[in-house]
């Protein structure tokens, strides 16, 4: 059965954790916070990666119980960024998950090459939304890694996301690629590139999902919309993957789901030998705990 909601996920999340999180630059209350989230939850046993005597004096005056954690010593957020992937590398730990350390560092040691991270498959971003009145969950990519993808970079970002679509039980994803108009427009490039995903996934160069494009949002997730605009597909209107044309138009949209719409989000990075989680300093608890669900049903 697909997953619908963010409380049928963390429920197969605890049925198949626990697993072993490593935190890059753990000390952070509200890091140790959503470590000890996810172990309450069962969802994960937690390794933080950081300045030791700085997490035991945060914890102490947090009044945290870290004494099931264990800890790992780094220097500075860059070295701990390096340990974290030197722990997955290892079979020590099964998801990185972001602390205290900006992106870029903590990405570049998941591309460290002698720490074999890598698979040669793209790094995205895959973002999963909790919408009211929505009877399931949207995805949305790429948000959050990849600038200005090229057409080579979209028929990964696309495969990613259906990706992480099959592993909450949605088997045949159907994948709307989004921009301003639904009609094919040599002056407005994204509508070709978005004509030859369609076209790719016919072809079986794109595996695993339904995929329809150009679409305009409204098109995408609206059955009426599609209607009256007489679009005949099997996406259009029931989309539960929106494939942006770059990342502002991704992350605009993402956050307005957030705010507008009082969506809830989980997101986590794949492409990598582990599922990365790369939560946003503002972050809900439950937006960082509903992500390392995530992770772990990608684990």
């Amino acid at each position: 059965m697909p997953i619908r909601t963010f409380a049928e996920l963390l429920e197969a999340a605890k049925d198949k954790g626990p697993k072993t999180v490593a935190i890059a630059a753990g000390h952070q209350a509200e890091v140790m916070l959503a470590g000890l989230d996810a172990e309450v939850a069962g969802l994960a046993e937690v390794i933080l990666v950081g300045d030791i005597p700085r997490i035991r004096a945060i914890a102490a005056e947090e009044g945290f119980d870290i004494s099931r954690m264990d800890l790992v010593q780094a220097e500075h957020s860059r070295d701990a960024a390096w340990q974290v992937m030197k722990l997955v590398s290892e079979g020590k730990a099964d998801i990185a998950m972001k602390g205290k350390v900006e992106t870029s560092d903590f990405l570049r040691g998941a591309l460290t090459k002698e720490l074999g991270l890598r698979t040669g498959r793209l790094f995205t971003h895959v973002a999963a939304f909790e919408i009211p009145e929505f009877d399931r969950l949207i995805f949305i990519s790429d948000a959050g890694v990849v600038v200005a993808p090229d057409l080579e970079q979209k028929v990964e970002i696309v495969q990613n996301a259906i990706y992480v679509a099959h592993a909450l039980g949605i088997d045949r994803p159907r994948v709307a690629v989004l921009a301003a108009t639904e009609i094919v427009n040599p002056k407005i490039p994204t509508t070709l590139d978005a004509a030859n995903l369609s076209k790719m996934a016919d072809r079986g160069q794109i595996r695993g999902g339904l995929v329809d494009g150009p679409l305009a949002l409204d098109n995408a997730i609206s059955p009426e919309s599609a209607r009256i605009k007489g679009i005949k597909s099997e996406v259009a209107g029931y989309a539960d993957i929106l494939i942006t044309p770059d990342i502002e138009a991704g992350n605009v949209l993402a956050k307005a789901i957030t705010y507008f719409a009082q969506g809830k989000m989980a997101g986590v990075v794949v492409g990598a030998r582990c599922p990365l989680i790369l939560p946003s300093r503002s972050d809900t608890r439950e937006a960082k705990l509903v992500s390392l669900a995530l992770g772990v049903m990608l684990a």
